[in-house]
């Protein structure tokens, strides 16, 4: 398992019933993987650069083995900020796709309307129980991605007493590429807003 796979788990797992915005969760996944793949070795932050490690191998897991390939090997190395908008494009859509291919996910399909794309599921797998405890246990950094990530429940500060700095600065990153995200929303929203009355004669 993997920290990504479990946030994503989570995501699915804590508000079925409600989606959660997709580019909140990617760039929380985006973060993720930087954290799992600091943790491994695999990379290392130079101030706020994302550089390659200088040993260790990611997880076995092809997602992230993704993510350690994309990583930028020669100067000018990405900031961790530009790495997160770059790998966290459409990454929700990836890390569910691949849940689904594995059978840790499914689509409930209504009888009467049979061809109708269904609401997905957690099926029962280790996976899911090995991610619910993580949750459970109130994992500080865990529990900061999920808060980034918009999942319901987590309430933790950006950066958690204690984390390593190279974690400290990915979290803090992932939560300020989230609020930007939003701070975008909010201004096309206004701006829709505007173009409307416009047209209405407002």
């Amino acid at each position: 398992m993997t920290t990504p796979r479990d946030l994503m788990i989570i995501a699915v797992d804590v508000a079925p019933g409600r989606p959660l915005e997709q580019g909140d969760l990617s760039l929380a996944l985006a973060g993720a993987e930087l954290i799992d793949l600091l943790a491994a070795g695999t990379i290392r932050l130079d101030g706020a650069q994302v550089m390659p490690g200088d040993q260790g191998t990611a997880p076995s897991d092809h997602l992230l083995d993704e993510a350690a390939a994309s990583i930028v090997r020669k100067a000018p190395y990405e900031s961790v900020a530009d790495w997160l908008w770059r790998r966290g494009n459409g990454l929700a859509s990836t890390y569910l796709a691949s849940l689904e291919a594995e059978k840790l996910l499914t689509r409930q399909r209504r009888r009467w309307a049979p061809f109708r794309t269904g609401r997905l599921t957690l099926t029962d797998s280790l996976d899911r129980r090995r991610a619910r405890e993580r949750w459970a246990s109130k994992e500080p950094v865990f529990s900061a991605l999920a808060t980034a990530a918009g999942i319901g429940g987590a309430e933790t500060r950006d950066a958690p007493t204690g984390a390593d700095d190279a974690v400290e600065i990915v979290l803090a990153a992932a939560h300020d590429a989230v609020r930007e995200l939003e701070a975008m929303r909010q201004r096309r929203a206004i701006e829709q807003a505007a173009f409307d009355n416009v047209w209405r004669g407002d």
